[in-house]
């Protein structure tokens, strides 16, 4: 079942992603060759303390660390580790915060250093396909239209969008419904209606859709190594059109 917010929530949730984006911007600062992912791991969950908030991911379904870190090929879920990036390296942070009882969730692809053409093609069309998404959140639209949006801009440079992995609604809860594809059809699927919160979050590959998870029974990667990239945004439905509750600018 779908909840729907109050503008009192919806604020309360936004209070919540003034914290997670400005975590992401420090972010934008720190990260460089050399950085282990643990260090920013570390860096992430201090910050988030220090603003008087929980990182809601520690502990969830017993997952180890305040951030989801994934590297290269790594689509999500990646575990934070001690190994330094590398100049060329792309990553991808994932952070849920907690702000008296009230979630934001918002994922950002890094490049490391100077990266190929490919791999900033790759960041900025999936940049896009977040923004073409976002835009289609709009009173009287359908879930579809997001996905459709979202589909056709990765698809039409080459890549591919994930499908085992989608947005979801969020709130008290990390995971509400509905459930956002990244894929889909226009005109499809459930009509957004105002108080409706949830994330958008297309992770795009640089090759095929296909995924295997490693050992650990997190980590998602690519079938066929191929570089992965996410960009993820929590938004409400308004009456005035899609408000990002995670926005960085």
């Amino acid at each position: 079942m779908i909840t729907i917010k109050t503008a009192q929530q919806i604020e309360l949730m936004a209070e919540a992603g003034k914290i997670l984006a400005a975590c992401h911007r420090e972010l934008r600062e720190i990260i460089r060759p050399g950085i282990t992912t643990l260090q920013i791991d570390h860096f992430a969950e201090h910050f988030i303390r220090s603003h008087g908030a929980k990182a809601e991911q520690k502990g969830y379904q017993g997952y180890p660390f305040a951030t989801c870190a994934s590297v290269n090929d790594e689509i999500c879920h990646g575990f934070p580790t001690q190994t330094p990036l590398r100049e060329g390296n792309i990553v991808t942070i994932d952070m849920v915060v907690n702000l008296n009882g009230w979630l934001a969730d918002s994922a950002w692809s890094y490049p490391v250093g100077e990266i190929s053409e490919k791999a900033e093609k790759l960041l900025k069309v999936t940049k896009g396909c977040l923004y073409f998404g976002i835009n289609k959140a709009v009173l009287g639209n359908r879930l579809g239209d997001i996905s459709h949006a979202i589909q056709i801009h990765a698809e039409s440079h080459g890549f591919s969008e994930v499908r085992d992995f989608t947005g979801h609604g969020i709130g008290h809860n990390m995971h509400e419904a509905p459930q956002v594809l990244h894929y889909g059809h226009p005109n499809k699927g459930v009509r957004l209606f105002e108080g409706m919160v949830f994330t958008i979050e297309p992770m795009i590959n640089m090759g095929s859709y296909g995924l295997t998870i490693d050992r650990n029974e997190w980590t998602a990667r690519t079938a066929d190594g191929s570089l992965s990239a996410q960009y993820e945004h929590t938004i409400a439905i308004t009456k005035n059109g899609p408000l990002v509750l995670t926005e960085q600018d």
